[in-house]
């Protein structure tokens, strides 16, 4: 009886690495990664154990008090005025606050300064000596902490970004480094986070 003595051919596994390499490579492109959350801030260092702190006494009418409870509310004014708001009036509100554009009583003095600029002239501004002071109680979460602060830079980014196009004709970040050392003499980005406070519900 005739039988089939023909080979079975294999197959052919020489670029299977190769094939493999090539799908993890594009994996490793393709797959978003989840980035940990936090704010870029320049601690300052730790003064000696002898040195006695300086209490820093601001009038009430340059302090923006901005508060976040633990159930995430935030409220948000000057000492005594405070209500609550929602998370996207933030940035409007502390811009209103520091810009004091009607020369209110009831919110922050501003000092008449001159600064000399690159080119060896002068500017004259009024600088806001308003303070925002960020509190926390001890449940507060870290999301609705880190959304707050994002606001509150976003409102001083975007004062700086007026300013620059009123003097430069540019935005802040595309300024060259001596017009946004300027800048920001100009617009200080006063940000106070006071410690943490146990709040009886």
């Amino acid at each position: 009886m005739a039988t089939d003595k023909r080979k079975v051919q294999e197959i052919n596994a020489g670029s299977m690495a190769d094939i493999a390499f090539l799908l993890l490579i594009f994996f490793l492109v393709a797959t978003t990664m989840n980035v940990d959350t936090g704010l870029a801030r320049m601690l300052p260092p730790i003064p000696p154990e002898n040195q006695q702190q300086e209490e820093i006494k601001v009038k009430e009418r340059n302090l923006f008090l901005v508060l976040i409870s633990g159930s995430g509310n935030i409220m948000a004014g000057t000492p005594g005025k405070q209500e609550v708001i929602d998370l996207r009036q933030l940035t409007a509100k502390t811009k209103e606050f520091i810009l004091n554009a009607t020369d209110s009583e009831d919110m922050p003095e501003k000092e008449d300064k001159e600064i000399e600029l690159p080119d060896g002239s002068k500017w004259a501004y009024q600088e806001s000596k308003g303070v925002v002071s960020l509190q926390t109680t001890r449940d507060t979460g870290y999301q609705s902490y880190i959304m707050v602060q994002n606001e509150l830079t976003r409102a001083f980014n975007e004062l700086r970004d007026e300013a620059a196009m009123k003097k430069f004709g540019a935005k802040f970040e595309d300024l060259p480094k001596e017009q946004r050392d300027v800048v920001a003499k100009v617009v200080p980005q006063k940000i106070s986070e006071a410690e943490p406070r146990n709040i009886k519900k």
